[in-house]
């Protein structure tokens, strides 16, 4: 049976998740389904009582070509181990993914094994690259000016000024940014900014400790300076750090020496072609023609 999540599931949901993604900081598990997790936009699939698979459909505002567009990301496609290649997922995509074409335009979704999603008619639309920078790769300048406790408003101030240069993103408010702060504090990780000398932000690095290593799961500049200040901050955590940043963000010039790689992170499922392109006054047939008419690069970072 295929239906939405009702609240006494919620552990249950929860256990499936911790079982299927052990790679997962359980930290961070615990912090969705307290904070994020709402019953209503999670679909089940269940049998004899027991949810056996499960996936979460998160609605968001997307910002494309200056129009703000209603989409969702699917998170925790989940089948219990004695269950799967028995069809259970394929049926519960397919249920969902029918709600996605009746209410929005664009499905996203995010798999280190994109093949499992391409038979859904998801497409890779959107690469990163992660900059794997040491103490050499670095000018060493003092800190001054970075700050461990930036305000909410003061990260989204930064954020929406650097959104400006890109396409494809969710349109976040103060609250996203109040949850944002939480949900680094409980994974263990902090934000740093740096404040010029008149006492404005310019840029913000989150930072999650991962063994010997540092992530910088987002980075946000304005320019150079605040660029260069926040990798010191960063290498002041530890001695190896991984900026990820989007594809369109060619830091080669000032990381020359630096290791980079590139990878898909987000997949995109057109749901109404012949909508999409008379929206955009546009000829489309595919996910890729409509992202291609994107007029800045793609910045689709957000996870959940």
């Amino acid at each position: 049976m295929i239906d939405k999540a009702r609240e006494e599931q919620t552990a249950e949901i929860k256990e499936l998740w911790k079982q299927c993604f052990p790679q997962e900081d359980p930290r961070y598990i615990e912090y969705y389904f307290k904070n994020l997790y709402d019953p209503d936009h999670c679909y089940v699939y269940t049998l004899n009582g027991k949810v056996i698979s499960a996936v979460m459909r998160n609605p968001h505002a997307m910002m494309f070509n200056g129009r703000v567009l209603r989409c969702s990301m699917l998170v925790g496609a989940a089948t219990a181990k004695e269950y799967r290649h028995k069809g259970y997922m394929h049926s519960l995509m397919e249920v969902v993914l029918d709600a996605c074409e009746h209410t929005e335009l664009i499905t996203l979704i995010q798999s280190e094994k994109p093949e499992q999603y391409e038979q859904y008619g998801f497409r890779t639309v959107y690469r990163r690259t992660d900059y794997t920078i040491e103490r050499k790769d670095v000018k060493r300048i003092t800190n001054f000016g970075c700050a461990y406790e930036p305000s909410a408003i003061d990260l989204l101030k930064v954020y929406s000024a650097f959104i400006r240069r890109f396409n494809g993103f969710y349109a976040r408010d103060l609250e996203d940014f109040v949850k944002y702060k939480k949900e680094i504090t409980a994974v263990g990780g902090k934000i740093v900014a740096y404040y010029n000398g008149k006492d404005q932000i310019r840029g913000y690095a989150v930072m999650i400790p991962q063994g010997n290593e540092l992530r910088v799961e987002e980075l946000v500049y304005l320019d150079s300076m605040s660029l260069i200040k926040l990798c010191n901050a960063a290498l002041q955590e530890r001695r190896i750090v991984h900026l990820l940043v989007s594809q369109a963000e060619d830091l080669s010039k000032l990381f020359p020496d630096a290791k980079k790689e590139t990878y898909g992170s987000t997949m995109a499922r057109l749901n109404d072609a012949k909508l999409f392109g008379r929206l955009f006054s546009r000829n489309v047939s595919t996910v890729h023609d409509a992202f291609a008419i994107s007029t800045k690069p793609l910045n689709l970072n957000e996870f959940a």
